[in-house]
């Protein structure tokens, strides 16, 4: 059964971005191993630990459609028109740009992104890769799991994950635990 999943690799004080969007700190466990894992672009091959490559195949491989913000877009410069995942992408905006590559498609409110995502996803997962609209999802109750890629590094400022939730508690299960070189990978359903 296809999930709406919340994932963002982050700190351990709850940053996902340090104050000017840069990621380079959280996102070096996916260059710091032996293991191979190749993408749907040639720009974003990522090598990392056996334990790692094993959860981020897994998790590449039920991937069906992603939901983005419209700053990430812009800051990523639609990532040169296809997203390493090489799935479908719906981009959460007040406006949509003069071009759009094949495979985005925008939408203006976070209900939409998450219908518009699991009709082209299919029987697969849909993944939520901004925090504004994980936020939103999540004070909607549209999504299913939250997967962290914890960071063992303190940022001290920066763009929190869950800084704007306005219907807390949101409770989660146990997680479940696969330790990685430089992070550790916690996966929690949503309990409803």
């Amino acid at each position: 059964m296809s999930k709406v999943i919340a994932n963002m690799s982050m700190s351990l004080d709850g940053f996902i971005a340090d104050p000017g969007d840069g990621i380079d700190l959280l996102f070096g466990w996916m260059g710091n191993g032996e293991v191979e894992v190749p993408t749907a672009v040639e720009w974003a091959t990522f090598r990392m630990s056996p334990a790692s490559a094993d959860y981020m195949k897994a998790a590449m491989a039920r991937v069906g459609a992603l939901i983005a913000g419209r700053h990430l877009y812009d800051i990523t410069h639609g990532w040169g028109g296809k997203h390493p995942m090489g799935v479908p992408v719906v981009v959460v905006s007040h406006s949509t740009p003069a071009e759009v590559p094949e495979g985005f498609t925008f939408v203006s409110s976070v209900e939409e992104a998450v219908q518009v995502a699991s009709e082209l996803a299919g029987d697969k997962d849909v993944v939520i890769a901004s925090a504004k609209i994980a936020q939103q999802a999540l004070d909607a109750g549209l999504v299913d799991a939250i997967n962290v890629d914890q960071v063992p590094v303190l940022l001290g400022e920066g763009v929190r994950w869950f800084e704007n939730l306005s219907k807390t508690p949101v409770r989660l299960s146990n997680p479940t635990v696969v330790e990685g070189n430089g992070v550790t990978h916690l996966a929690y359903e949503v309990v409803r």
